[in-house]
């Protein structure tokens, strides 16, 4: 595949660049976690983590080439040296940077404000990650040096792509489930040394002179001086990263917020590209392809997600006809950008390493900015529908003066997938529809039937559970509350049922658009949000955990669903409770709610919580399914369902019945403590489970154990 000339030495630069490609993205998936973990499951900190690793990319690429054009008369060998160097620092970033990251978080633990934090935290991400993936970025401009016969940057483009296919799905579906996250990261550290040595062991036999061919593949001297070329680099780059955050929107109502919906998106991303760009690699020794017209098919194929996306469109929401929609609506414009990309690369360059370098570099700099764009400018302001238009434009435009049958074609198909097609919202036609920098939120329904939509994922109902998850923790204090914390807002329900005890109450939700549609589920909702005792922060829990002074009687904590749900664990995990411990009161307690999930899972999380608490009580719930874990490290007491009735203030419990589904207070407790169940009985579901961890997120990574078993391991 992509051999030619030499063989031996193309498919050896093949394979190096496979397992170059499969390691980036394995550091990429856990470095990402591992800094969210430390710094915050937040939008701009996800952002400013991609943005490091492209402009180390951007870095990378313009730095080798530079390098490759100062050292023009050194032989191949050299070069090949200098790769394998740099393949080997890439490795050692599989040893130090999660360590490092991890590091940073008590480094930058304290009362930051969330400016201060985040400046903090991202030029500690800088200065961690910066230097491996400017390696990463500079494997490129060496590797084309070091051949000896002229290659394109395709021919490379096409092996790290494949790699970086294969690095998505062996870390999402095999890999992290199997080790865990440090033992992954170390996986790929041993594949970059193993190239590295490879590589060294090659250099001898590449004792020629450098690639200094200007040769083209495509009409270099044409290409190289097309002032159009960098400019739809760029736009290309931009578009792409840009949608891919709409995407996520888009099609998480199909598949489940979970990791493997983003792992598939990206493997079909991924795959497409790969295959577009080993098309143009069979097609680049046949014709020349016009670069206007495969800018108007990238501005049409764009528009196609609008489609695959359309609820409207009845299939069963299932994750394997939701990965169909992913690749019918993303498909196509990934495998039109896999061969316009190495394209534009190679017409650009000419078979130049420098100028090669610094024509991905420029693509690298607008995957930098289209997340940003996307996420914090276009959707906010237009929603998912007009960010993919206008995104989609300067394809359009680039594309003026391309075949005229096809401008006709695409601009025509354009306004029908525009103008035919729906939106997810238009399913609930009276609903209160928000958008912010986070996600897209949907109030729907009335009385208790309302609805919280998260982009298209249905998150809580108004039922007395989330009202028990309150008054349950609140009325075992051996002293009345003043300050309880809650972790995720949800419709609302125990913030309000807090506030019912006449305690000072914090409530920490991720979403901003989520608590000023309080109102909407209950009527009192405006009154609360401005009481002198209320305050709400848009933050990351475990991040406001870690960056905060103040110490509460309870902490409540309900994940949004699924238990699955990707990033949940951060909530689950022993260091999550570690922190929360560290702000309770002497005396005080940690109630934490946990839907139905797998055996493992419940029996995960329950050892995370005896790893940090002595004292842990477990309940069910009044009604459907799940358990209340209530946590402490004081001895807590024996109490009756009476005893618990007598400390609860006339507010909260008028709170506490206003939907049942008991008659009294003292019944609704005894509803709760008549199904108490030992610690032990929670773990011995499933002695196996490892206590859940940051480094072994066992509810979000399933895929091997329920192949091999069957999904059918529940307690309720």
């Amino acid at each position: 595949m992509g051999a030619e000339g030499d063989g031996g030495e193309s498919r050896l630069f093949f394979l190096f660049f496979f397992f170059s490609g499969f390691c980036s993205l394995v550091y990429q998936v856990v470095w990402l976690r591992v800094a969210m973990a430390a710094f915050g499951v937040t939008t701009p900190l996800i952002s400013i983590v991609l943005s490091v690793f492209m402009a180390g990319l951007a870095l990378g690429s313009w730095g080798g080439g530079r390098l490759v054009r100062r050292s023009g008369k050194r032989p191949a060998a050299f070069f090949v040296r200098v790769y394998g160097a740099t393949e080997l620092a890439i490795g050692v970033s599989g040893l130090v940077v999660v360590r490092l990251l991890g590091a940073g978080r008590g480094l930058l633990a304290g009362s930051w404000g969330s400016a201060g934090h985040y400046l903090a935290s991202g030029s500690w991400i800088a200065l961690v990650m910066l230097p491996f993936c400017t390696c990463m970025g500079a494997t490129f401009p060496l590797a084309m040096a070091g051949i000896r016969r002229a290659r394109s940057f395709s021919f490379l483009y096409v092996a790290n792509v494949l790699g970086a296919t294969a690095g998505t799905l062996g870390s999402a579906f095999v890999f992290i489930e199997l080790m865990g996250f440090r033992k992954t990261v170390w996986l790929a550290a041993g594949l970059n040394a193993m190239v590295a040595v490879a590589a060294f062991a090659f250099a001898p036999g590449a004792a020629g002179p450098a690639n200094e061919s200007r040769r083209p593949e495509q009409a270099a001297e044409k290409g190289a001086t097309d002032g159009w070329l960098p400019a739809l680099l760029f736009v290309s780059g931009l578009a792409s990263l840009g949608m891919e955050v709409v995407w996520t929107r888009q099609f998480v109502p199909f598949m489940g917020p979970v990791v493997y919906t983003f792992a598939a998106m990206l493997a079909v991303y991924l795959a497409a590209t790969a295959a577009g760009s080993r098309i143009y690699r069979i097609r680049v020794r046949r014709k020349s392809t016009d670069r206007r017209n495969l800018a108007l098919a990238a501005g049409c194929c764009a528009l196609l997600p609008l489609l695959a996306a359309d609820p409207e469109i009845s299939l069963p929401h299932r994750v394997i006809v939701g990965a169909l929609r992913v690749l019918a609506g993303v498909g196509a414009f990934c495998g039109v950008l896999g061969f316009l990309t190495p394209m534009l690369v190679d017409r650009w360059s000419g078979g130049d390493a420098d100028r090669a370098g610094r024509a991905y570099a420029v693509n690298a700099v607008g995957c930098i900015l289209g997340p940003l764009l996307a996420g914090f400018v276009l959707l906010p302001e237009f929603g998912e529908r007009w960010t993919l238009v206008l995104l989609a434009v300067p394809f359009f435009v680039f594309g003026l003066g391309g075949a005229r049958w096809l401008l006709a074609g695409s601009v025509a198909l354009s306004v029908v997938l525009v103008g035919a097609t729906r939106d997810f919202e238009t399913l609930y036609p009276d609903a209160e529809v928000r958008r912010d920098h986070t996600a897209t939120v949907i109030a729907a329904g009335a009385g208790m039937n309302k609805m919280l939509l998260i982009n298209g994922v249905g998150i809580t109902s108004l039922t007395p559970i989330t009202k028990m998850m309150v008054h349950l923790p609140l009325a075992w204090l051996e002293r009345p509350p003043r300050k309880v914390l809650v972790v995720c807002f949800g419709m609302g329900t125990s913030f309000r049922s807090a506030l019912a005890w006449g305690a000072e109450v914090t409530t920490v939700d991720l979403v901003p658009s989520v608590p000023p549609l309080f109102g909407f589920f209950h009527s009192d909702g405006v009154a609360l949000l401005g009481s002198p005792r209320a305050r709400v922060v848009i933050d990351d829990g475990r991040r406001f955990l870690e960056r905060t002074a103040e110490v509460f009687d309870a902490i409540v904590v309900d994940p949004p669903p699924p238990v699955e749900a990707a990033g949940s664990s951060l909530l689950y995990s022993a260091e999550f409770y570690e922190a929360a411990k560290r702000r309770l009161r002497p005396g005080g307690m940690l109630a934490q709610w946990l839907p139905q999930g797998e055996r493992i899972v419940v029996s995960s999380i329950a050892q995370a919580l005896r790893r940090e608490f002595s004292d842990i009580r477990v309940f069910p719930p009044v009604e459907a399914h799940g358990l209340h874990f209530l946590a402490s490290n004081g001895a807590m007491a024996r109490n009756s369902g009476a005893e618990l009735a007598a400390r609860v203030p006339p507010g909260a419990a008028g709170d506490m019945l206003e939907w049942g589904p008991a008659a009294t207070v003292e019944a609704q407790f005894e509803l709760m403590l008549r199904g108490e169940m030992t610690l032990d009985t929670v773990i011995d579901a499933d002695r196996g489970a490892p206590a859940l961890t940051d480094d072994r997120p066992v509810n979000e990574y399933y895929f091997l154990r329920r192949l091999g078993r069957g999904a059918a391991y529940f307690v309720r």
